[in-house]
Parts: C-alpha cells; sequence; structure tokens
C-alpha cells in the first residue's frame, strides 16, 4: 500500500510518500518539502504568528493534493518542538485541521528520540549491537540507547540548530566571544543529562542521523548523497574539530558554497557543529555513522506494526 507521512518540523515541512507493508521495506516513492521555518515566524512570547499559521496551513493542503496524485491510502502528520512548544500550538493546529481536514498529531521529544531510534535500528538490524543515536533537529537534540527496538534511555534536550542559532550565535558571523559562550552552554546542558546515557551501558555503534549531521558529514569528507543511500557515510569528531574554528569564521553566504550545505542550512551549520562536536566529546566518540532514516520512517515503521 502506499503511505504518507507529513513531518512539520521547526526548518522544515516534508511529506513523505512510501510503498510499503508490514514486514517490508519502506520504499520511497515520492519527496515534496517547503523551507517554512516556524520558529522565525514566532513573536516574543513564542507563539507561531498569523504569517507562520497560514503558510503551515497552506502547504498541508498542498501536501493533501499531492498525496491524492500519488495515490496515497493513508496519511499521517506530526509535528515537533516548534508547535509542541508555542503557546498557541494548539489553535494553530486546529486551523489546519479545520482548513485542510488533517490533524496533525504533537509528538514529545521523547518521543521524537524513540521512533528515531527504531528507524535506525531496523536500518543497522541486530547485528549492530547496543545502539546509541543522536539526532539534531532545528529545535532540539535526541538521544537515545539501547539494546531493542525500543531504547532503554530516550532524552530530548533543547539544543537544535535553529534554537542554538536564535539564541546563542547572533551576528554573521557570531564573534569569538559568542561562540566561546554557545559552546560552553552546550556543553553544560548535555552534560546534565549524560547520567542515564551512561548508566545504559556502552554502545557498540554510533549513530548520527538528520540534514544537519549529514552536512556536517559532508563537509568533513563524506561521500556526496549522489553516491546512494547505502553507501558508508563517517562524521569524524577530529575531522570535525578541525573544521569548526573555519565555520565559525565564516559568513552564511560563504557556508553556503560548502559541498553539502544547502543555502538554507548554512546560518545554522555552526550550531549544528557545536552541537554534534560537543555530544561525541562529552559522550567519548570518535565518530558516528550517518543513517539516512530518522524520524520520517520511524513514524511509517510503528504505523506499519500496528497494521500487522
Amino acid at each position: 500500500m502506499r503511505l504518507g507521512v507529513v513531518d512539520v518540523g521547526s526548518n522544515t515541512v516534508h511529506l513523505l510518500v512510501v510503498d510499503a507493508h508490514p514486514g517490508a521495506q519502506p520504499l520511497p516513492a515520492s519527496k515534496h518539502k517547503i523551507d517554512l521555518r516556524l520558529s522565525e515566524h514566532a513573536t516574543e512570547d513564542g507563539a507561531i504568528g498569523d504569517e507562520g499559521r497560514e503558510r503551515l496551513a497552506d502547504f498541508v493542503a498542498e501536501c493533501l493534493t499531492v498525496a491524492e496524485d500519488q495515490g496515497v491510502e493513508d496519511l499521517r502528520g506530526f509535528v515537533t518542538s516548534a508547535i509542541r512548544e508555542a503557546p498557541n500550538g494548539t489553535e494553530v493546529l486546529d486551523h489546519v485541521a479545520e482548513r485542510t481536514g488533517v490533524r496533525l498529531d504533537v509528538l514529545t521529544g521523547e518521543e521524537e528520540a524513540r521512533l528515531t531510534f527504531l528507524a535506525v535500528r531496523r536500518w543497522f538490524g541486530w547485528s549492530a549491537g547496543r545502539l546509541l543515536v543522536a539526532d539534531i533537529g532545528g529545535g532540539s537534540l535526541e538521544l537515545a540507547l539501547g539494546l531493542d527496538e525500543d531504547p532503554d534511555v530516550a532524552v530530548s534536550v533543547p539544543l537544535g540548530a535553529g534554537r542554538v542559532t536564535r539564541d546563542l550565535l547572533p551576528g554573521d558571523p557570531p564573534s569569538a566571544d559568542d561562540v566561546r559562550e554557545a559552546r560552553r552552554c552546550v556543553r553544560a546542558t548535555i552534560a546534565a543529562e549524560l547520567r542515564p546515557l551512561a548508566k545504559a551501558g556502552t554502545p557498540d555503534l554510533a549513530v548520527g542521523t538528520s540534514k544537519t549531521m549529514r552536512s556536517l558529514a559532508r563537509i568533513c569528507g563524506a561521500a556526496p548523497s549522489s553516491e546512494g543511500m547505502y553507501e558508508e557515510r563517517l562524521l569524524e569528531r577530529a575531522r570535525l574539530a578541525e573544521k569548526l574554528p573555519e565555520i565559525a569564521a565564516m559568513t552564511t553566504r560563504e557556508r553556503s558554497d560548502l559541498p553539502g550545505v544547502s543555502a538554507s542550512r548554512a546560518r545554522q551549520l555552526l550550531a549544528g557543529a557545536v552541537v554534534a562536536d560537543a555530544t561525541m566529546d562529552l559522550l567519548g566518540l570518535d565518530h558516528l555513522q550517518i543513517c539516512p532514516w530518522a524520524l520520517r520512517e520511524g513514524i511509517l515503521l510503528r504505523h506499519l506494526d500496528r497494521m500487522g
């Protein structure tokens, strides 16, 4: 059957259409996205502004049309931190439902971590042993660790690349003092979450997911996307540490010229690098293996499991 999932993140809104049935690998059939950047449509108190609300409703309606054109039998939609944390998030979701008939579900940060972990486990299989998964989104960093398909530990930390850029890294490029302070804050925030992860055991495989991780791996020497999703890609901590000062000194325009970095993500690249570097350093990881599957695939896999 053909399934669709609409993923409303802090940076982008994605529609992923796959051909799937229980017990089979979901095969991508179509993708559609918009760089909405909901956090940039927020007021001072974090509420989603009218323009952001209307653009979201318009795009969900567009996704519904694309899904119908693609023969989707079941369309699911979910939202993450940008709307989850907005004081008017419920009103925004009600407006989208009234406009489109699509009710977007709100995922908690822990649910994000667990569903992403499920996708990574299915990708690498049981032979990977104990998995550690790190996912850097626009609003939050998700960490999960465990031996099974449901992790033993799953935490969400407010350290997304968009959030860190907005709150801690002003300027283009930011000053050396701001970069140093951002590094200090990020590391302190991650360190406060380490105890349950440390108690859960040493991972056999550490994995990174998300567009930010893929971009960082690419500028550190990993294979380009043109070589296919099955090519092994690593984000090496030593190489990232070497690159960080260079990235910090670049303007957004200069970063957008780096391989694998889109213009829409260039401003957040430094924040993502600071968070990834801190995560690997504090967890004692030499590298992260990049997984092409993440939250959207986890949503689809969980849905297929329940159908079976």
